[in-house]
């Protein structure tokens, strides 16, 4: 339980130095951006009046409160663009991502860990150098060009899925809506699932040196129990942090592929966020991403806890 504590005053402590450096970064943007906003023929009275509407025309100090405090209430301010509070148009935007997220970790998972595996139970032979050549070839291959590769493939040329769009599984109940995210999250899957493979790899070649693994097969244990039981398991903890960054990187990174695919996921809002000069909608989403990647942080340190009991002492 103490452990628990700990990392979680640690998650809070991340969570408020999060908050403080997005508005020291947003402060430092250059230029005013009322008037960037409003363009170049707006009245001094218009670059007045919005700076009083958004409050810039108050001292640092209590722009940073007035901050802080909107933050620990859920209010992230209001998209310029779309005039909607920012925290309910990045729930709108978060489905996508997160099922795009959820199923390209699986690719990832389902990729990446057996290959590693498998090559590392091989060592130096032709199923690790062939896996070995698959993964650079992951990881040298871009996400959207693999899938504008999938999308003239199994879309234009097969027509088993479809190549952009998707409908919402939660408005409209219907699972098979899902059909919509497998090229993107293959696409962008397959990449990631490059860095897991070589990871696992490593990390299960150090483990089958160990002593102890030479013990157990000693005992008569059969190869399948050592690998899966023994060896995996205390291998677990690089593959583990690998996965977890990885899923932060699939939810929020996942830019090029939602483009490329038409998703109205968050990607594509920062995009169009960007373009539009949106600035609250912006700082919204760092938060969110920030917040995101402190979250996943703390779940994985509970894994290492599960995985090796020792490092509840530490």
């Amino acid at each position: 339980m103490s452990y628990i504590l700990r990392r979680a005053a640690g998650m809070v402590v991340s969570v408020l130095l999060v908050v403080t450096i997005t508005f020291i970064l947003m402060q430092l943007i250059p230029g005013d951006p009322a008037s960037v906003l409003l363009g170049p023929n707006a009245t001094p009275e218009q670059i007045e009046a919005l700076k009083r509407t958004w409050g810039l025309d108050r001292p640092i100090l209590v722009q940073f409160y007035k901050y802080f405090a909107n933050f620990f209430r859920g209010n992230l301010g209001e998209s310029i663009f779309f005039r909607q509070p920012v925290l309910e148009i990045i729930g709108q935007r978060a489905e996508t991502s997160v099922f795009l997220g959820i199923m390209a970790l699986i690719v990832v998972v389902g990729l990446g860990i057996p290959a590693g595996v498998i090559a590392a139970v091989r060592p130096n032979s032709w199923v690790d150098n062939s896996l070995l050549l698959l993964a650079l070839a992951g990881a040298s291959i871009p996400s959207f060009w693999l899938g504008l590769m999938l999308m003239v493939l199994f879309a234009g040329k097969l027509h088993l899925l479809p190549s952009s769009g998707y409908t919402s599984v939660i408005a409209t109940g219907n699972i098979a809506n899902l059909k919509n995210l497998i090229l993107p999250a293959f696409a962008l899957g397959f990449v990631n699932a490059a860095l897991v493979a070589r990871t696992a790899r490593s990390s299960m070649l150090d483990v089958l040196r160990a002593d102890y693994i030479t013990t157990a097969r000693a005992k008569g244990l059969r190869d399948s129990v050592v690998i899966l039981k023994h060896a995996l398991r205390n291998a677990a903890i690089p593959i583990t942090t690998v996965v977890s960054f990885t899923f932060a990187s699939l939810v929020s990174g996942a830019v090029v592929t939602e483009n490329v695919f038409a998703l109205p996921g968050v990607g594509s809002l920062i995009v169009q966020s960007v373009l539009k000069r949106d600035y609250p909608t912006i700082q919204g989403i760092m938060l969110v991403v920030a917040v995101l990647y402190v979250i996943i942080n703390f779940i994985t340190d509970l894994t290492y806890a599960f995985l090796d009991p020792r490092i509840r002492y530490r």
